[in-house]
């Protein structure tokens, strides 16, 4: 399991335990690389913080990696002992079910009212908003200075311009002029930013009242650009997309071995320690800067069967402030999802939140993942696998998709059945 994120850790632990009026259960993700910046730490200090405003009431948090922190909370749901609250990659399944909370149960008017409009909409099943957003990110083109410098080009803001650029690191001996992991790890991602960058109406997975549009005329050729243009003339590296895995692609950039591809602020630190000199810039797209970028955001809830809707409302309003999230989203490099948190961050130009900019900048016109659709982690999961076949130089870029599409279709209806 990797979170929305694509973060990754192998942590987990307990946070504080004890005995009160209300005993408020959380189970939440690990953001940490180590033990160092697990986030138990974050989430002890800042239960710590609320339960010594708050006597009656015992927060306690277990924290698990993102291979485990999905399958704990339905190990418990399934068991007949939800937690009072949780913080994962998916929220729409136990929507559907009828196990949450609507927000407008928990939190208070302010506290809505400070989320980002899209990050809102997109914790909505049937029009009705479940899904809390907690933490963000945004995609941008990151491309290797050093190398760029090497090749006399500047950044690209259009494909022609990609392709030219990667033509030109291709002929001084560049390894992967342009990395595209369309590998099984996070072909999901990769693939929506391309789709979202195709101009001609391409609009990622749907339309604009949630009907998958996978194999629209518009998402077609985009994938018939990529195989023509870059994987055709082997401007992206010797292993094949469909076999390029996201965490191996930006390991070849923190080597210097890749010349441009698109990443996330997790990104910055891990080539900032091997010494890569890199620069970032918006997505291009067909024809200018892309129409959007792709947005993800991880997600809170709460869980109705043992009740106590006050007190979990109360602590997610306090989970909430600005102090909290900015907090969060510097000691993990990730964007905030409330308003406040963001004009701090995007008034500040120091360590993380300078840093930050670029992703901060996209994050408005972002788009998400369907992710208030139950069939979506099915049709993931089949992009996920499938996706590399539409770039083989001689396939079929309109069979892969019209495949997908008939999969995304039928998901949709079994989901809803």
């Amino acid at each position: 399991m990797v979170s929305a994120l694509g973060m990754t850790a192998a942590l987990g632990g307990c946070g504080s335990t004890g005995s009160s009026d209300v005993t408020l259960r959380l189970v939440a993700a690990d953001y940490g690389d180590s033990a160092a910046n697990s986030s138990k730490k974050y989430w002890d200090a800042l239960a710590k913080d609320y339960e010594s405003q708050h006597p009656d009431v015992k927060v306690e948090v277990s924290v698990y990696s993102w291979n485990d922190v999905d399958r704990k909370v339905k190990e418990m749901v399934d068991a007949g002992d939800a937690p009072d609250m949780a913080q994962i990659g998916a929220y729409a399944d136990y929507a559907a079910a009828g196990k949450l909370y609507p927000v407008s149960d928990l939190l208070s008017i302010r506290t809505q009212a400070d989320f980002l409009s899209q990050l809102s909409d997109a914790g909505a099943w049937k029009h009705t908003q479940y899904g809390v957003p907690f933490a963000a990110s945004t995609r941008v083109l990151f491309y290797n200075r050093t190398l760029f410098t090497k090749a006399g080009i500047t950044p690209p803001t259009t494909w022609d311009d990609l392709a030219a650029d990667a033509e030109a690191l291709k002929a001084k001996g560049v390894k992967y002029p342009y990395a595209l992991p369309l590998g099984p790890e996070e072909a999901q991602a990769e693939t929506m930013q391309w789709l979202l960058s195709g101009g001609n109406g391409g609009s990622g997975y749907t339309d604009d009242i949630g009907t998958y549009t996978i194999d629209s005329a518009a998402n077609v050729s985009t994938f018939t650009w990529l195989r023509d243009e870059l994987v055709g003339k082997d401007l992206t590296g010797p292993v094949a997309p469909g076999k390029l895995n996201r965490a191996a692609a930006f390991a070849a950039f923190a080597d210097g071995d890749v010349g441009m591809l698109n990443g996330h602020p997790t990104l910055i630190q891990q080539a900032t320690r091997k010494g890569v000199k890199f620069g970032m810039v918006p997505m291009p797209g067909r024809t200018g800067t892309a129409r959007a970028s792709m947005g993800v955001t991880d997600w809170m809830m709460g869980f109705r069967q043992h009740g106590h809707a006050a007190q979990i409302g109360d602590f997610l309003d306090f989970v909430y402030s600005e102090k909290n999230v900015l907090e969060f989203s510097r000691t993990y490099g990730l964007l905030p999802v409330t308003s406040s948190a963001s004009n701090a961050m995007s008034g500040s130009d120091t360590g993380v939140d300078q840093a930050l900019h670029p992703f901060l900048e996209q994050l408005p016109t972002s788009e998400l993942y369907p992710v208030g659709k139950t069939s979506w982690a099915a049709v993931s999961a089949a992009v996920k696998q499938n996706i590399g076949q539409a770039v083989v130089p001689g396939g079929s870029p309109s069979g892969v998709l019209s495949r997908l599409q008939a999969t995304a279709t039928a998901a949709d209806s079994s989901s809803s059945s």
